[in-house]
């Protein structure tokens, strides 16, 4: 299920040099468990507009009759950047982002996904969300989504496959960690994570 919910969002005023309306986006990765639904929460409360590069994949799958799982999840991604480019993802959601809204984008896996939503929005921030491998792995146990690790072992395993590969369509997250504007620590509670996040809006 998504993190994204879907309230109005704030309409911003002004326009670009050449005459468009203003899109604001701020970018949101990490890897599993990190909390990247919670900042997206935040951003929510913010008037930020939520979409998701997941979103897409879901879509695909559910036209399918398959499951959400993880593994397939990853799966099809792999396969879509594969027929239709690296930014695919990014491509496709852009499409359903009018001007003249801020907008935040969970799911960011790959770095031409960053370079594709750098290029369409005003003041792009790509946000990087870390925490501890020991809070990501309780995290992500306590949620119990399908195909998540149920050993520190296979939620090893499953973070080396996306942190890089020699597949150029497959999750880089290591790469998108270079490209991140900005790093929010997220080992505390809501609050501190929400100050941190407050200081580089």
């Amino acid at each position: 299920m998504s993190t994204c919910d879907r309230p109005s969002a704030v309409r911003l005023t002004g326009a670009n040099d050449d005459g468009r309306p203003r899109r604001m986006i701020i970018g949101v990765a990490g890897r599993n468990g990190a909390g990247k639904g919670e900042v997206i929460k935040l951003l929510l409360a913010r008037g930020y507009e939520c979409s998701s590069l997941s979103d897409v994949i879901r879509k695909v799958l559910s036209d399918r009759g398959l499951p959400h799982d993880r593994d397939l999840m990853t799966q099809t991604g792999n396969e879509l950047r594969a027929e239709g480019g690296s930014s695919v993802l990014a491509d496709r959601l852009l499409e359903s982002m009018p001007a003249g809204k801020r907008y935040a984008v969970d799911s960011v896996r790959h770095p031409a996904e960053v370079e594709a939503l750098r290029g369409a929005g005003q003041g792009f921030k790509l946000v990087w969300v870390q925490a501890s491998e020991s809070v990501r792995f309780e995290r992500s146990l306590s949620r119990q989504r399908d195909g998540d690790a149920t050993s520190l072992e296979q939620f090893r395993e499953h973070e080396r496959r996306e942190e890089k590969n020699a597949d150029p369509n497959a999750q880089q997250l290591d790469a998108v960690e270079a490209l991140a504007d900005h790093v929010v620590n997220n080992d505390g509670d809501i609050a501190a994570l929400e100050t941190a996040l407050d200081a580089i809006l």
